[in-house]
């Protein structure tokens, strides 16, 4: 997955938050849209190294994503809930930040991995 690819996950952050035209709350509809895809991109995530310091990052890289999960939970509740969706949204915003950075850190365990079957930088 490639930041193209995760660039997407902001377009439903983009508007001020008023209904588009004909079309109550659409942007906790996209918000719901887009925590449904954030999902399935976390759950997605399974390291699977047995070597012994990339078997601790990816143990350490599932304990964040079960992390990420549980706010993702907790934020889903809160665009239905809460009323004003300014406080959501700033959340909502932080979260995709943090999803990317998790996948960065993912693509970075992967990489280190391959260095390591094929030897290093040496």
């Amino acid at each position: 997955m490639t930041a193209g690819t995760t660039h997407h996950l902001h377009t439903p952050l983009a508007d001020d938050g008023a209904p588009a035209a004909g079309t109550p709350d659409s942007w906790r509809w996209r918000a719901r849209a887009l925590l449904a895809d954030l999902r399935d991109m976390l759950v997605t995530d399974s390291p699977t190294s047995s070597d012994g310091w990339l078997a601790a990052r990816g143990a350490g890289m599932l304990r964040e994503r079960d992390v990420l999960l549980s706010r993702l939970g907790v934020i889903g509740q809160q665009v239905v809930q809460e009323p004003a969706a300014g406080g959501v949204r700033t959340e909502l915003r932080r979260l995709v930040v943090d999803v990317e950075h998790h996948l960065q850190r993912r693509r970075d365990l992967a990489w280190d991995e391959v260095e390591l079957e094929l030897g290093g930088s040496e």
